[in-house]
């Protein structure tokens, strides 16, 4: 968000009365959500358990004004607080939901780390009546609390929190060091109960979530725990899914087609075992202990690790070292998704830099002027005003690649080593955008950002995807996890306007569009290489639910991704059952259960 999000809510008297004076939209909800909001305007802590598309938010809006109205009638203080866990979902929540809806009777303002606050957060929290915000926001003012600091707030504080994509309610995630402080209070609450001394006043809980998962559970029984353990962390009495209105909510959520596209593995990837042999030379010459997972964003993140605690120690060997490997596990990234060329011109651009620094002036035009220099150590790369020298680093290096430039190339322009993944992927973008005209809108779920990128570079120069209307942009996080240049929210939220708007058809993706972001119904999703768990499946699913979507697997034969996209389709079922098992357990055993898994 820009830095005038601190003023969400807060508009000029002037704008507030043009505002107010305009339509408002209804806030009604459909059966299927009323039933599940049920318990919550009875003022009971709830995790509601929706599919994406289905208004979840909206369920959660409609409770958020019940309650604050119930609290006006009774002459009780009433405050609701909204907590997401990205950046770009407070501006969404305030912008689409909470504000439209509620600003005729509510003051409501949207707040998150990078929002310049022109007042404190316990100031926030008792001028406005709902407030979204980012959940570590809420941590910290409760931190500075415990602290005995002035910016702090309390529980007390507020009447109920909102928890979005409450399945992130485990392990040391911040919602779950938020609902620990929780549970404390309330077993504090119930001794002070027993000795008839005054409590400290909790607000009610509501936990939102498309797919609470199985946490990896092999067993119906693991799996049922799982779910119990998500209650048990949330202070929930019951996890609420649509039963008697399923007729309509199916009617709402149209299930997507799922396809499998499979590419042969059994091509030979002379290119690939090349640079496997490299990065395994380069490892060996600086020493480091061997690293598995060549080609994977966890290899990447390593490298990146390295090299900031190598610079830290004044390493250079470990830290120059580490910054050729990242360049070469990028090279390995982009093989895999698109075309060997891609990867190799990767490799070269980087090495032609890297040549340009260290023979600064030098008049050179030789292919294999990096076997040329020699020196006595001097370091001082910046200074490209005089010449520069190599140390033994440098030199293992630039010859390395040197030595294996006419082959990498030679190997990457033979189109029998080529990527057939790649094949099965323009195949199902050209028949989708071919079949639905103008109307297509699709969305392609990839591993990294640097393949994120390069797929949309690669559909961006093909003139036959342009021929069909095909109009691709990258959409990539916001966060500092890796090298790779991230998107600010500024430009997440451009892309996603031109998507929602039609400028934009094609979003090639991380993981970052699965979850929460309100992204339009697509007609294709496709998976491209990339499974993880029974969560992110639901999510990318949910996001085909245009009327005859498809859902496409794209993948090699022998990856291992079908198998376990199969097993996610199981994890599912299973996920559900356990929800149905949880749901109808004894009360009394529920709430042993429940308070046994929260201690």
């Amino acid at each position: 968000m820009g830095s005038d999000s601190g003023t969400m809510g807060s508009d000029s008297d002037e704008e507030n009365v043009a505002e107010r004076a305009s339509s408002e939209p209804e806030l009604h909800l459909r059966p299927y959500q009323m039933e599940v909001a049920q318990p919550a305007l009875e003022g009971k802590n709830i995790i509601i358990c929706l599919p994406t598309g289905s208004g979840k938010t909206r369920v959660a809006v409609y409770i958020a004004k019940d309650h604050l109205d119930k609290k006006k009638k009774a002459s009780e203080p009433g405050k609701v607080i909204v907590l997401v866990n990205k950046v770009a979902l407070v501006e969404q929540l305030f912008r689409k939901e909470f504000e439209p809806f509620l600003k005729k009777w509510y003051h409501t303002i949207g707040l998150s780390g990078d929002t310049q606050l022109k007042i404190s957060f316990p100031e926030v929290v008792k001028t406005y009546d709902v407030i979204i915000s980012t959940a570590q926001i809420l941590e910290n003012s409760l931190l500075n609390s415990e602290k005995g600091e002035d910016d702090g707030v309390q529980f007390s504080d507020f009447s109920l929190i909102v928890i979005d994509e409450c399945h992130h309610t485990n392990k040391e995630a911040v919602y779950n060091n938020i609902m620990r402080r929780y549970l404390k209070q309330k077993l504090k609450n119930n001794k002070l109960k027993k000795e008839c001394k005054p409590v400290i006043p909790l607000p009610q809980i509501l936990g939102l979530t498309a797919s609470p998962g199985v946490g990896g559970a092999k067993r119906q029984a693991e799996a049922k725990e799982h779910i119990l353990k998500i209650c048990a962390n949330l202070d929930a009495c019951t996890i609420k899914t649509v039963k008697e209105n399923i007729d309509q909510l199916k009617d709402q959520i149209k299930e997507p087609c799922k396809k499998f596209a499979i590419a042969d593995d059994t091509r030979k990837d002379p290119f690939k075992d090349k640079l496997l042999e490299i990065m395994n030379k380069i490892q060996s010459f600086c020493q480091m202990s061997p690293m598995p997972d060549f080609g994977t964003q966890p290899y990447e993140q390593w490298t990146t690790q390295m090299e900031k605690k190598a610079a830290r120690e004044g390493n250079r060997k470990e830290r120059v070292c580490a910054e050729h490997l990242r360049k070469y596990n990028e090279a390995l990234q982009i093989n895999d998704t698109i075309r060997t060329i891609d990867a190799y011109n990767h490799l070269e651009a980087f090495y032609n830099d890297e040549k340009e620094k260290k023979y600064a002036v030098q008049e050179d035009d030789s292919d294999e002027s990096g076997e040329d220099g020699d020196g006595d150590g001097d370091e001082d790369e910046d200074d490209e005003k005089k010449p520069l020298s190599l140390d033994r680093t440098d030199r293992f290096l630039m010859d390395l690649f040197s030595e294996n430039r006419r082959l990498l190339k030679k190997l990457a322009e033979n189109p029998k080593h080529e990527n057939e993944k790649l094949t099965k992927l323009r195949n199902t973008i050209m028949e989708q955008y071919t079949r639905t005209e103008e109307s297509a809108r699709g969305i392609i779920f990839t591993k990294t950002r640097q393949s994120a990128y390069a797929l949309s570079q690669w559909i961006t120069e093909n003139k036959k995807f342009a021929e069909v209307g095909v109009k691709a942009h990258h959409l990539i996080g916001a966060g500092h996890s890796s090298e790779f240049k991230p998107m600010t929210q500024n430009e997440q939220k451009e892309v996603i306007s031109k998507f929602r708007t039609g400028k934009i058809n094609l979003l090639i993706a991380t993981t970052v569009a699965e979850e929460g972001l309100d992204i339009k119904e697509c007609n294709i999703v496709i998976r491209y290489g990339l499974v993880t768990n029974e969560i992110a499946m639901v999510q990318a699913r949910g996001r085909a639910r245009a009327d005859e979507s498809t859902y496409v697997l794209v993948a090699h034969s022998n990856s291992g991704v079908i198998e376990r996209e199969i097993v996610n389709d199981f994890r599912e079922k299973m996920m559900y059952k356990a929800i149905d098992h949880v749901q109808n357990m004894n009360p009394g055993e529920y709430a042993r259960k429940v308070l046994f898994l929260a201690l």
